[in-house]
């Protein structure tokens, strides 16, 4: 095992037993899931807050780069289909 692989997993032990600790107490756990919670919703909130800024700039945000991505997979499965299809016409 290479020193690397080594301090990964005592770095990994040592965040686990951290763990252990903070959460072994009920209400720290519960108090640690709801920063949690909390954090999560806020990033959900900033998130919808920066999506609608760009759409109002009329910039293209990462689901809109998504959305064109998926489109344009279906237009190239299409153009292999009807190529084949083609192809198939010309060779009869």
């Amino acid at each position: 095992m290479g020193i690397r692989q080594r301090l990964t997993k005592q770095a990994l032990g040592a965040s686990h037993k951290a763990m252990e600790t903070l959460l072994a107490d009920e209400q720290r756990a519960r108090t640690f899931a709801a920063a949690l919670g909390s954090m999560q919703r806020g990033k959900q909130a900033l998130d919808r807050g920066q999506e609608e800024l760009m759409h109002t700039l009329h910039f293209a945000t990462r689901i809109d780069f998504k959305a064109v991505g998926k489109a344009l997979a279906g237009l190239k499965r299409r153009l292999r289909e009807l190529d084949e299809k083609l192809s198939g016409l010309a060779g009869e």
